[in-house]
């Protein structure tokens, strides 16, 4: 039988309700999971959030996209000028390490890995936003990884239905657009972090109390 493809949206460093909100999915070998980036900043426990991502793959297939946290991360990380990174939500990351020197080899190997946009048959999946007119291939960084949903962009080329994070829904649900679904439900700022199945539209959410609704 094949499996289910499950997004989930921006964790932001929210460890506990990862933790509760994979115990809720239960994702099996022939799960695919897709992880919308942002895994890091302004929550917790980043740390705790990589070091989860890092064991979820022994149990399904995961797919991680980076988000432009990770890209401040990483940059971050390369050139030494952390200044920038941390006034956007860093200090948390480098806290819940205890110091820049503590970060493992492993966390950064993974971040480095994450991809810039996935896709089915059926959906693609980007961090932030999509031109309607250009391929998934083409699509500039700027609008990828950084633009927000200032108003819903139209159905995408390919036809197919967008999944995306970064714009935060400080109601805490869904935002359901039909061509366009966003799962940034803002678990960092008190609200939920939101896995999203495809084929039937099913939502699963917890908070960084591990509550599940």
């Amino acid at each position: 039988m094949a499996g289910r493809t499950i997004a989930i949206g921006d964790i932001h460093g929210c460890a506990q309700a990862l933790a509760a909100l994979l115990e809720s999915v239960a994702p099996t070998q022939d799960d695919t999971i897709i992880t919308l980036g942002d895994y890091v900043d302004r929550g917790p426990d980043s740390a705790g959030v990589i070091e989860q991502l890092l064991e979820l793959q022994t149990r399904c297939r995961l797919i991680c996209l980076i988000g432009n946290h990770e890209v401040l991360m990483l940059d971050a990380l390369d050139t030494g000028a952390t200044l920038f990174w941390r006034q956007a939500g860093g200090d948390a990351t480098i806290e819940s390490y205890g110091s820049l020197e503590k970060i493992p080899a492993a966390h950064i190997a993974f971040l480095t890995a994450t991809q810039r946009y996935a896709e089915n048959d059926t959906h693609f999946f980007v961090h932030a936003n999509y031109e309607p007119q250009t391929p998934l291939a083409g699509q500039p960084d700027e609008v990828l990884l950084w633009q927000h949903l200032q108003q819903t962009p139209k159905r995408h080329c390919s036809g197919k239905i967008a999944v995306v994070g970064h714009t935060p829904q400080t109601n805490g649900r869904v935002l359901d657009a039909g061509h366009l679904v966003c799962i940034d439900t803002c678990c960092f700022g008190g609200f939920w972090l939101t896995a999203y199945e495809t084929a039937t539209g099913r939502v699963w959410q917890a908070n960084n109390q591990g509550e599940i609704r």
